[in-house]
């Protein structure tokens, strides 16, 4: 079951960063969604709302995911983020699923990448 919590919370991600968060909800999404990013609104139509403004004022963003690891109902997700003007963000989620394996609570933690650092190695 975690290989398919995996997937999907990647499947999922992907499908709603990329342009189509209606479908990804009624894909992968419970009928209740709990958000805690305090720049998006709770509930599915705050997340749909959310992402369609972000694709329609950055189209040109790109994601990778760098790890995805799952614990019970719970899968985390590392990614690496571009937008425009080479502006580059990781990112922490985390998705809890219920019973039925479908999304229904969401934390997230987001940090961009300075142009230096102390040291070499990728924060992703």
């Amino acid at each position: 079951m975690n290989e398919n919590l995996k997937k999907n919370a990647v499947d999922f991600y992907k499908m709603a960063y990329e342009g189509n968060p209606r479908k990804a909800t009624e894909l992968y999404v419970g009928s209740k969604y709990i958000q805690h990013n305090t720049d998006v609104e709770n509930g599915i139509e705050g997340f749909i709302e959310y992402f369609e403004r972000m694709q329609t004022q950055y189209p040109n963003k790109t994601i990778e995911f760098v790890r995805v690891i799952s614990e019970n109902d719970l899968v985390a997700l590392h990614t690496h983020q571009i937008w425009p003007d080479n502006d580059e963000y990781v990112t922490m989620d985390f998705f809890r699923f219920d019973i039925n394996g479908k999304i229904v609570e969401h934390w997230d933690a987001i940090q961009q990448i300075p142009k230096n650092s102390a040291n070499e190695n990728k924060m992703y």
